[in-house]
């Protein structure tokens, strides 16, 4: 009986341990998934990684869209619905934002490219998306993104699609601050 007490506890701190290592790889493995697949708009933030090379003889159109997720009481849309732009040249623009609720909020962006190949070569130099967007009540933001479309895109995209999801994330953000005080 002692033997099989002893087998079964090995096999389950086996088990445990495995989880364990499981999940401590999932956040690395999650960022080579995201940044193959183009999937949660994973961008390079490598120093030099942005291109002042421009291709003045292509250019591409880009869409904006902006989504509130179904718990996102603000209003939220992109300041421009589309811009033509040539490859290796920066472009400014901005996303809108505003809290129509009487309480103080959070938000964060979450954003996509559309179609996934294109986000190896959509290059964010600034964007809200990278910060907690916090609004008090009745207040309106325009919320700033700077981008570049690397030269070497290949030919057969013609269009991107950059969409963000806006979350509510009040009570995490007061948790965190909470537990920090």
């Amino acid at each position: 009986m002692a033997v099989t007490n002893n087998k079964l506890i090995i096999k389950l701190l086996g088990s445990t341990l495995l989880m364990f290592g499981f999940g401590f790889a999932l956040v690395p493995l999650y960022d080579v998934f995201c940044q193959v697949t183009g999937i949660n708009g994973k961008v390079d933030l490598t120093p030099g990684a942005y291109s002042s090379r421009s291709d003045s003889n292509r250019e591409i159109k880009i869409q904006f869209i902006a989504v509130n997720n179904e718990a996102m009481p603000w209003k939220f849309k992109p300041k421009e619905f589309s811009m033509t732009v040539k490859l290796g040249q920066t472009y400014s623009t901005a996303y809108i934002a505003s809290n129509s609720t009487a309480n103080y909020m959070v938000a964060q962006a979450v954003p996509s490219v559309s179609p996934s190949e294109a986000a190896a070569y959509l290059q964010k130099v600034d964007c809200f998306c990278f910060n907690r967007q916090p609004l008090e009540a009745g207040e309106r933001k325009e919320m700033g993104l700077a981008f570049n479309i690397l030269p070497d895109m290949p030919a057969h995209i013609k269009t991107i699609t950059l969409s963000y999801t806006l979350f509510d994330i009040t009570q995490a953000s007061s948790k965190v601050l909470a537990s920090t005080d």
